[in-house]
């Protein structure tokens, strides 16, 4: 059954190639010494990930903050902005979606690294097997604060005001809160909430309308795999802050493993 979401175009993939998906590096937080490690160690990731990959997909808060003026970027991240530039001149496709750390996203990683940046979720077909991918904020039930904020945040009225204010002040302050809001939370992402997990309870109801294999999300911060149903699964690639979790698609299944290198 076709899928109400947007498409990507669909993969065949090789015997011998793999689909990598990450997310949550939250590149910046919680401060310069070990985001730069942090870093790092995901550039080795990509290394280690490029000699069987078929795509990269980054799902989201790679960057704690983000926010692309007309002739200006954040300070920093160039380990991983190098990388990835010499993963897609080698041929090797990178997808990236926004996350609620790094919406203000616009044309420069398109523009400049050829990487394409996606906003919402969308379906796709790997082989024979249905994936749906998304960062997974602002999906499913309650979280109405976060649901208001980021109608607020993605207005163009809203970024061009904040485009308004000198990069020296603007993202001084969007760091100081950006990290406010992913340390107030930490707690919480170590409770796993069984079937009140708003993710999985957003995975089921479309499920009941459209089939997918595979619910493959951020966000949350917890790795987990839990079935949606008699044949469909629920993803989440946890965060590199703690975890250093990825999944990995060899043309069966998809596995969740932690990346030690």
């Amino acid at each position: 059954m076709t899928s109400p979401l947007p498409e990507l175009p669909p993969i065949v993939l090789a015997p011998d190639r793999k689909v990598y998906f990450a997310s949550d590096f939250h590149l910046g937080a919680p401060n310069p010494a070990s985001s730069r490690e942090r870093e790092r160690r995901i550039v080795r990731w990509l290394d280690m990930a490029a000699q069987d990959a078929a795509a990269i997909y980054l799902v989201g808060d790679i960057f704690d903050f983000w926010f692309e003026y007309r002739h200006a970027i954040p300070r920093g991240f160039i380990r991983l902005q190098g990388k990835l530039a010499e993963l897609v001149d080698g041929g090797l496709p990178v997808t990236f979606f926004t996350g609620n750390h790094d919406m203000w996203m616009f044309g420069y990683f398109t523009q400049e690294l050829g990487i394409p940046v996606l906003r919402h979720p969308v379906s796709l077909s790997i082989g024979e097997q249905r994936f749906h991918l998304g960062h997974g904020d602002g999906l499913g039930p309650k979280d109405y604060t976060y649901k208001v904020l980021k109608r607020i945040f993605a207005s163009p009225v809203a970024q061009w005001l904040f485009a308004r204010i000198h990069p020296n002040v603007g993202i001084g302050i969007a760091n100081a809160w950006s990290q406010r809001s992913r340390l107030s939370n930490t707690a919480k992402d170590d409770i796993y909430l069984g079937d009140d997990e708003w993710l999985l309870v957003y995975c089921r109801e479309l499920e009941k309308r459209f089939h997918h294999d595979y619910y493959v999300f951020g966000h949350r911060h917890l790795p987990l795999d839990v079935p949606v149903g008699a044949h469909s699964r629920y993803v989440n690639l946890g965060e590199w802050v703690n975890y250093c979790t990825y999944g990995v698609y060899d043309g069966n299944n998809l596995s969740l493993e932690r990346f030690e290198g």
